[in-house]
């Protein structure tokens, strides 16, 4: 995909719109502050809800629900609740999320070969001690 165009020319303005629509609608589905991160956590494995909690630095237990609710909605994110007690609830990421594997471990290649060059912006909510993402 070139300036918001597909490689296929040969498609008419109508699908190259409708095409550019749908990736943008693609894209919000994954996007925001903890789904990419929510993401990266799934395509490694399936996780409790606490896991998730404890690997994600930063997030509260409000917003990884709101998100992982979204990311359910959204068929990226499988949940699984065991009638047990105490409850148990486990997460993973469905066949349509375990697509963008490729694109997650080129992201990570990208993060891991250019990191050092970039100058990602400072805020007071970041935390610099947070553990550093790991390719599995």
């Amino acid at each position: 995909m070139t300036n918001g165009k597909t490689d296929d020319a040969e498609l008419p303005e109508c699908q190259q719109d409708r095409a550019i629509e749908d990736f943008h609608r693609a894209l919000g589905m994954i996007t925001g502050k903890w789904k990419g991160e929510i993401l990266w956590q799934l395509v490694q494995r399936k996780h409790r809800f606490g896991e998730l909690l404890r690997a994600i630095p930063g997030v509260t237990q409000h917003m990884l629900t709101t998100q992982l609710r979204d990311l359910e909605a959204n068929g990226l994110v499988k949940r699984t609740a065991f009638p047990e007690i105490p409850p148990r609830v486990e997460y993973e990421i469905t066949e349509a999320a375990r697509a963008l594997r490729p694109v997650y471990d080129e992201l990570f290649r990208w993060s891991q070969a250019h990191f050092s060059t970039l100058h990602p912006p400072s805020t007071p909510d970041s935390d610099e001690s947070a553990a550093p993402l790991t390719h599995p």
